[in-house]
């Protein structure tokens, strides 16, 4: 069944990785806005990096840059879509069950329910992701700057393991995506549990505080009007 996916995304790789730079990294970006907006290319933005760093070591420095580029122009335009469509747009799309659970992500974890996804590889989805920020009008500039910052991170992580270790490092993403998924997702876990715990205090320790400086400032009324009746009787002693 997709086997025609399969051979267009083996000519994409084969050409993208053996073009010079200067047709290689826009169509780098074109293929990496299609695969993330409209079109579902899955690794194939994963392969074309390491495909190009491992054959040329010196891309590592820029080529992930124009990947993230074109992720990041993708997820702009579903984003958009899905923002002025709204919820009904979303639930043509994807399982309700399965936007609840996003839903609830943002709620828990902010940005990170963004970051997370967009740096971990397939069999994670990422599109639900991306249009359920644009359903619940996630801030545009801080989707975008977190879309690219984690790309970024991804690709450029990618790069430089392909410049040392070669086409294994996608066979390692891909048959161990799984676990890789578990325990980042235990340590965000982990992290949201520290989060909440440190804010508890800070609740706790405020009405405190306030209570503190609300004595503070009592006192120090107290003192000026003391001090103000003191003025008042020595004025009067003087007219006198």
């Amino acid at each position: 069944m997709y086997d025609w996916l399969a051979a267009i995304a083996r000519w994409l790789e084969v050409h993208v990785i053996s073009l010079p730079i200067y047709f290689a990294a826009p169509a780098m970006i074109v293929i990496g806005a299609l695969d993330s907006s409209l079109l579902s290319l899955p690794e194939i933005n994963d392969y074309l990096v390491v495909g190009r760093c491992f054959r040329h070591p010196s891309a590592v420095f820029y080529f992930p840059l124009f990947a993230a580029t074109g992720s990041v122009i993708g997820c702009a335009i579903l984003y958009t879509i899905v923002r002025r469509g709204g919820q009904a747009v979303l639930r043509k799309r994807f399982p309700l069950q399965s936007i609840q659970r996003v839903e609830h992500a943002y709620e828990r974890f902010g940005f990170f329910a963004i970051a997370i996804p967009a740096i971990l590889p397939p069999p994670l989805p990422f599109k639900i992701f991306v249009a359920t920020a644009g359903a619940l009008e996630y801030p545009r500039w801080k989707f975008l700057l977190t879309v690219m910052i984690a790309r970024s991170f991804r690709y450029y992580v990618e790069g430089i393991l392909a410049v040392f270790y070669g086409r294994r490092v996608l066979l390692f993403l891909k048959d161990n995506g799984l676990m890789i998924v578990s325990i980042v997702g235990a340590l965000v876990l982990v992290g949201g549990i520290v989060y909440l715990i440190v804010n508890r205090r800070r609740r706790t320790l405020a009405p405190a505080t306030d209570g503190a400086s609300g004595g503070e400032r009592s006192d120090a009324i107290d003192e000026a009007q003391h001090d103000a009746v003191d003025e008042a009787q020595r004025d009067a002693v003087d007219e006198a």
